[in-house]
């Protein structure tokens, strides 16, 4: 089943992780959608640089570090999103607080091991 998948903090780089997380998606079949600091395009994916409002988001998976999550708190939680994936090195209490509050699930994990092992 597809979830729809926004990657936030996407980069066109091949070798970094967020690149790596959209291909990934695409191949598993999840629908993804994607905002960065430069626009592009990954496997028929178009990198945002303006916020947009995705309508019925699954999950938003973060390559942003805690303090680079700050200005975007309201608009994750404003996009409700089932669950928010905290990838290796965006761990961030803080945002765990905010998202409880408004009942929206997350989890401390690597989005590549989870599409890896069938647990996305």
């Amino acid at each position: 089943m597809s979830k729809k998948t926004l990657v936030l903090g996407a980069s066109l780089k091949l070798d970094r992780y967020s690149n790596i997380a959209i291909r990934k998606l695409v191949k598993y079949g999840h629908e993804t959608v994607a905002f960065g600091m430069k626009a592009g395009e990954v496997v028929g994916v178009t990198i945002d640089k303006e916020l947009q409002q995705y309508q019925d988001l699954d999950t938003v998976t973060l390559y942003l570090n805690p303090t680079r999550q700050k200005e975007y708190y309201n608009y994750i939680v404003g996009l409700d999103p089932k669950r928010v994936i905290f990838n290796p090195g965006t761990e961030n209490p803080e945002l765990y607080v905010l998202l409880k509050e408004n009942n929206i699930d997350f989890e401390v994990a690597c989005t590549l091991v989870l599409l890896s092992t069938n647990q996305y």
